[in-house]
């Protein structure tokens, strides 16, 4: 008997990246998102991370250190980096204890109950933001409008994102005309000035981001691609079928939590596929669930919704997609 090995979870691979390497990568990533969400929404920014980040730091230190009692491990960063997630999911007004709520959910129920670090099956801080989006969806649909320092905390003004414009305007049979004339421009998308959670706002923040991610290696490009692609052609078939009542795919990928979601939601390690091709197949699966929710759910926005959904398929694509075993002998007839 004390000569059986014991086995480490999965991935097996021995080099020299660590968790702690991995994650700090990460938050260098976030860094440009998170200052374009301080110059857009000033201070509220500042305390919905801060809050966010402590929270979820505070939490796993005492399950693990009085419930588990196992070795703390919050200095590998994953604590930091679901914190970071988690905040920029939310809008920049959100009361404190409803983030705190959010980042228990998050890190005790999400990730500490399955054992913590890789044995969670759905992403953390999209498990929080959808609890908090259905338990206190009044605050975690009230977007403040960005004024910089100026956008205040609790007494923000608030408006309705691009998303949730369209979605109310074609309910009510609005023409896309003048929806158009109602919404940012694609610029003011792309540098990131309208209403929204406080991450997701800025698409060249993150797209920088993406850039440092895959020059880092810390993420490959099937899934951030698979995911946008698949949002584009997806809208664009849309759109060419019916300009009139479809915006174009240029205001999919620009508004709400596409970009956010794709380069740093579902590209978890834990929560995504291993294979190449497996990749593949689940950012098209988030990125046709995307649209399919936008355009006829309930909800303006769909991301958080659709990553969750394919995380529940990753260890079926796991076990059964798998690329050819080296020497694997090919039959044919």
């Amino acid at each position: 008997m004390s000569n059986l090995l014991n086995v480490s979870l999965s991935p097996h691979a021995h080099g020299q990246e660590t968790t702690r390497k991995l994650m700090l990568g990460v938050i260098i990533a976030l860094i440009p998102a998170l200052l374009a969400s301080i110059f857009y929404f000033g201070y509220g920014a500042i305390i919905v991370t801060t809050v966010s980040v402590l929270s979820c730091v505070l939490f796993e230190y005492l399950i693990q250190k009085f419930i588990f009692r196992k070795p703390v491990t919050v200095t590998d960063l994953s604590a930091v980096v679901t914190g970071l997630l988690l905040a920029f999911n939310v809008p920049s007004n959100l009361p404190v204890f409803i983030i705190v709520i959010g980042a228990f959910v998050s890190i005790a129920v999400a990730k500490m109950t399955f054992g913590g670090l890789g044995n969670n099956p759905f992403n953390p801080a999209l498990v929080g933001r959808v609890f908090m989006l259905i338990s206190f969806p009044v605050q975690m649909t009230s977007w403040p409008v960005p004024k910089g320092f100026a956008t205040g905390y609790a007494d923000a003004v608030t408006g309705a994102t691009p998303l949730a414009i369209v979605k109310e305007g074609l309910k009510n049979g609005e023409p896309i005309q003048q929806l158009v004339s109602q919404i940012p421009t694609p610029s003011q998308m792309f540098l990131g000035n309208m209403g929204g959670s406080i991450g997701e706002v800025a698409a060249a923040a993150l797209l920088i981001g993406l850039v440092y991610l895959l020059v880092k290696k810390i993420i490959t490009w099937h899934i951030p691609v698979s995911v946008i692609g698949s949002i584009a052609v997806f809208t664009t078939i849309l759109w060419l079928i019916n300009p009139e009542k479809s915006m174009n795919p240029v205001f999919h990928l620009l508004a709400g939590g596409v970009l956010l979601g794709a380069i740093f939601m579902a590209t978890d390690y834990v929560t995504s596929p291993m294979n190449p091709k497996a990749m593949i197949i689940y950012g098209c699966g988030i990125g046709v669930l995307t649209v399919i929710i936008r355009v006829w759910g309930a909800y303006p926005e769909g991301v958080s919704f659709a990553i969750l959904i394919m995380n529940a398929f990753v260890p079926l694509m796991n076990a059964y997609i798998k690329p050819k075993r080296f020497g694997e002998v090919v039959k044919n007839g």
